[in-house]
């Protein structure tokens, strides 16, 4: 096919007899004519018993992918099991337990430059928590004065003097309410803000290994982010300046009531322990619900996640009920729970109502006993009464940001371990950001000259196995040594290990023992990733961000360096794009969408390659970057690679004989060793196993 057009058809003899387009791409994956009948004579001596291994391959592969449907089945069905019988188990990381006083002096350092502004927030709180008694005070007096006996112009004058205090107290709650508001909204934007961007900076900073081990899955981490973070702004927001408020008026309240008729208050107050001891009750039950449920329902999350982004394979094995039942036992494990759970909690929030009603029928009754016995005065009574109303209904209120209190200051302990763990550890403590926009702010590290020479790369002794299967050992004393300025490929059956070399250049991960030594430096002996800035990766499988291609390809420039438009230009006709992306409407404008999605599997690998060249680096890593591409377009980003490889050091895994062939050097891989290395006729002539890995991809 050629641009949507089947140019040819027929079978392989028949096409390769017309000598047409179809030769043609036969004949760019062949071997060349470089070694002759040499190398020829050498593939047709072991022709017979690689044939015999080919037979047992097909026979392997074909019992492996015979009923790609019922497979998948049976992985849903298995992991059902795993859901219905892990509702106890750790999906994610524990939240890690911390004191109110530890996460108090965590967070200080991050208030401290905003202790004016807390402080002004603070006296509007105390206003708005005072105004609830002086309003108590005006109404008493109010309902005394407005006495039949009075004369009208008593009760005329004294109306208006004391519709007057309410409307100056209505203006004074006004301001009070905007200062206590704003003020606390303002400090909680800029320290969820700030602990936003450590979150996400601590996130950045830790290796592969931590991000894969114990759970961390990416909705789980961003959730610290997103969903924890909303969390601490709601609790350093509108519900401290509501808490501080009702304890001044809890205060008040006390110190007014025993001012004014002390033994009517002391007897309601007496339910006080009972009020708090129900609220308190419903707050340790909520936080054990949070804590016990959490994780049950971040595993439905990922099922649900995973199965979103992998709709296209589920629509196409017709999986849709399989997954539908997975997700639905996903929730039955947790629903039994938080409905008990639910119900206690419940009790516990009507209780407390309960009992600031109860204060009232009892301030009734024995206030009336008290003003029948001529101790107090009918206005006494209705200010102590009044007083103690509004007080009840505020507790009442607190208690009921019992739910949003347990969130807070578990996604405090979250979010302040996360932070833990950054570059410095911070010792528990959240650094302000010297400016709002970060990376205004950031230190731009000095980039390695792109003109000196190119990388040498030195493994040494390398074992290392993942820390999921910590059992199976990877590399098993791997050695490796690569020149500066050499087309290096490796080459090995799956699972060699070629990869995870790779991944130990690029110090995604930290082997068990042995040294990494790049540019006579030994990275695994340094926290610095700075040498990163000098190496470029294509992987096999081609991620593009969100953004025009412009935006994807100049990502790939160096820390410190703007790249230019026409050095995009120039990456991306090494790459064999630029006639393609040309051709677009809007051109290096045009939009990637999602991972991507606008472009081709093909076209996206040669916009990653075009991101790693504008690099200019000095070793550049090929992780079978030419999977994608057919013989023509791999042929025409070989030429492109050349000529940017000149004077670098290039790493590449393929299996390709066009690439593999043209490597300086090529190490052999297997069972986690380099059990041999060469060029490729000093392969082919003596290693039986490279000499079949090369009789397999050609076309015979």
């Amino acid at each position: 096919m050629h641009k949507g057009h089947i140019v040819e058809q027929g079978s392989h003899s028949v096409l390769m007899a017309k000598n047409g387009a179809y030769a043609d791409l036969v004949k760019l994956q062949g071997l060349g004519s470089s070694s002759g009948k040499n190398e020829r004579a050498s593939i047709d001596s072991i022709s017979k018993s690689v044939a015999t291994s080919s037979t047992d391959v097909d026979i392997e592969k074909s019992s492996v992918i015979s009923v790609p449907g019922d497979a998948e089945k049976a992985k849903f069905s298995a992991k059902e099991e795993t859901v219905a019988d892990s509702s106890g188990e750790e999906q994610e990381p524990e939240t890690p337990s911390k004191s109110l006083w530890a996460l108090v002096k965590g967070y200080a350092p991050a208030l401290r430059p905003h202790l004016l502004m807390i402080f002004i927030a603070l006296v509007g709180s105390t206003v708005v928590g005072g105004a609830f008694s002086g309003e108590a005070v005006i109404f008493g007096n109010t309902v005394g004065s407005l006495n039949p006996c009075k004369s009208a112009d008593s009760i005329d004058s004294r109306g208006n003097f004391y519709g007057l205090l309410f409307f100056i107290l209505a203006i004074i709650e006004f301001f009070g309410n905007l200062v206590s508001w704003a003020g606390f909204g303002w400090v909680s934007e800029k320290i969820v803000f700030t602990v936003r961007v450590l979150s996400f900076r601590s996130l950045f900073e830790q290796d592969l290994q931590w991000h894969q081990s114990e759970g961390r899955t990416p909705a789980v981490l961003l959730s610290y982010i997103t969903r924890d973070g909303n969390a601490l702004a709601g609790l350093s927001g509108s519900v401290i300046g509501t808490l501080f408020s009702i304890t001044v008026n809890l205060i008040a309240a006390i110190i007014l009531t025993h001012i004014i008729a002390w033994k009517i208050a002391l007897v309601c107050l007496a339910l006080v322990p009972l009020l708090l001891g129900a609220g308190l009750m419903e707050l340790r039950v909520l936080g054990q619900f949070e804590d016990r449920h959490e994780n049950a329902y971040t595993q439905s999350v990922d099922i649900g996640v995973e199965a979103i982004t992998s709709i296209k394979i589920i629509a196409s094995l017709s999986l849709e009920e399989e997954t539908l039942a997975t997700y639905r036992r996903s929730l039955k494990g947790p629903r039994t729970e938080t409905f008990k759970v639910s119900v206690l909690a419940s009790l516990w929030q009507a209780t407390t109502y309960f009992l600031g009603n109860l204060v009232n029928a009892l301030a009734y009754w024995w206030g009336a006993k008290q003003i029948l016995s001529g101790t107090y005065t009918q206005t006494q009574f209705l200010i102590v009464v009044f007083s103690l109303l509004v007080s009840a209904l505020l507790w009442s209120q607190m208690f009921a940001l019992a739910p949003e209190l347990s969130n807070a200051r578990a996604a405090m302990a979250r979010i302040l371990s996360l932070i833990e763990i950054g570059s410095d550890k911070m010792q528990g403590h959240v650094r302000e950001l010297p400016s709002t926009d970060i990376e205004a702010t950031a230190e731009t590290k000095s980039p390695i000259p792109s003109d000196g020479p190119a990388s040498s790369v030195q493994l040494r002794d390398i074992h290392f196995s993942y820390p999921a299967r910590p059992d199976i050992q990877v590399l098993n004393g791997l050695n490796i040594d690569i020149q500066p300025g050499k087309f290096c490929a490796l080459v090995g059956p799956s699972g060699a290990g070629k990869s995870t070399i790779i991944s130990l250049v690029e110090r995604l991960y930290t082997p068990q023992s042995g040294s990494i030594v790049i540019d006579g430096v030994d990275v695994t002996k340094h926290r610095d990733v700075a040498f990163r800035d000098s190496i470029a990766l294509v992987p096999q499988e081609s991620v593009l961000f969100e953004g025009s291609v412009e935006f994807n390809i100049g990502f790939g420039a160096r820390p410190g360096h703007e790249v230019s438009m026409d050095e995009i230009i120039a990456a991306c006709k090494l790459a064999n794009i630029h006639d393609t992306i040309e051709a677009l409407p809007d051109g290096y404008k045009t939009l990637c969408g999602t991972n991507g999605n606008q472009f081709s599997g093909g076209q996206k690998q040669r916009l990653a390659i075009a991101r790693a060249l504008v690099r200019k680096p000095k070793l550049l890593i090929l992780d079978e970057s030419t999977s994608a591409l057919d013989a023509e377009s791999e042929k025409l980003l070989q030429d492109g690679l050349e000529k940017a490889a000149r004077g670098i050091t290039v790493i590449a895994i393929a299996h390709r004989l066009h690439t593999i062939r043209k490597a300086d050097v090529i190490f052999l891989v297997d069972a986690g060793r380099c059990v041999d290395q060469g060029s490729h006729e000093e392969l082919l002539e003596r290693s039986e196993s490279y000499r079949a890995n090369v009789m397999h991809q050609t076309v015979v």
